[in-house]
C-alpha cells in the first residue's frame, strides 16, 4: 500500500503531456506514477552525491575556516 501523498498541480504543454501519456501507456502505468518515480530517482541521485561528497571530505579531514584550511591533525593536534 502506497503512503497517502500531497497534491501537486503541474502546468506542461498539450503535446508533452499527450507524449507522456503514450509513453505511460507503453509501460503499462500513470502518468502519475511516472512522475513519482522520476521525483523519486531525482532526489535519491541527490542524496548519493551528496554522501559521496560528505565521505570524501571526512576521509581527506580538512575544515575550511575563512581563508584557513585546516586538517583533523591541526583541530586535534
Amino acid at each position: 500500500m502506497e503512503k497517502a501523498g500531497r497534491k501537486l498541480t503541474l502546468v506542461v504543454e498539450k503535446d508533452l503531456l499527450f507524449a507522456a501519456r503514450k509513453v505511460a501507456r507503453d509501460q503499462g502505468t500513470s502518468v502519475n506514477r511516472l512522475i513519482r518515480r522520476y521525483l523519486a530517482t531525482l532526489v535519491e541521485e541527490h542524496r548519493r552525491h551528496a554522501r559521496a561528497r560528505l565521505k570524501e571530505a571526512m576521509e581527506k579531514g580538512l575544515v575550511t575556516v575563512g581563508d584557513r584550511t585546516l586538517s583533523r591533525a591541526d583541530l586535534y593536534g
